[in-house]
């Protein structure tokens, strides 16, 4: 699949979209009725817009992030309301992913931060990992890099969860005795005073 097929596959998916019945393109047919220009030249200059502003504009990371989380998030609840379990798989990939950058970007972020154009290949890399096509880039991470380091340590986290969890329930339980006890103490005294 060559460079210009990721484009035409990129174009019929917007295409399809822009046909769609939903949110936005009832704010672009509105839009449209008003001001006389297409939806379809709108929301290609929505795009331009946005892609300067996260060159140039205050605020990049917020914009940003809402690009990797609104268009995700929505198709997660259509693939979760489907009966196809495919679209399930392909968006919880991407979460995992985005995951794994978003805690990554934490610790770097500082230094990330002064690298010019910085959020817009951000942007880029979350578009393309979440790019309606077989070889996105969540689903090439997951297989390079997540999957296999999550194979190679699964039954360490596993042990290790299961250690802290049971912690976590003694704890909490030894917390409930001591509170009831107290308690039972609290009242036991109330009625001595009393009498």
């Amino acid at each position: 699949m060559g460079l210009l097929d990721v484009f035409n596959s990129i174009k019929v998916k917007a295409e399809n979209f822009l046909n769609e019945k939903n949110v936005v393109t009832d704010f672009l047919a509105k839009l449209e009725e008003k001001t006389g220009i297409k939806k379809k030249i709108i929301a290609a200059g929505a795009v331009s817009l946005t892609g300067l502003y996260l060159v140039y504009g205050y605020g990049a990371s917020l914009v940003c992030n809402l690009i990797g989380f609104v268009y995700p998030a929505y198709y997660s609840i259509k693939a979760i309301e489907s009966l196809n379990k495919e679209d399930d798989t392909k968006w919880l990939t991407y979460w995992v992913v985005y995951g794994v950058f978003s805690l990554g970007e934490f610790f770097s972020d500082i230094f990330l931060y002064w690298f010019p154009f910085y959020y817009a290949f951000k942007c880029l890399f979350l578009l393309w990992c979440m790019a309606p096509m077989s070889w996105n880039g969540s689903q090439i991470i997951y297989n390079k890099v997540v999957r296999p380091i999550f194979l190679r340590h699964e039954a360490t986290v596993d042990n290790m969860v299961s250690d802290i969890s049971g912690k976590a329930m003694s704890a909490a339980e030894n917390l409930t005795r001591e509170e009831r006890t107290c308690k039972l103490k609290q009242k036991s005294n109330v009625k001595s005073q009393r009498c």
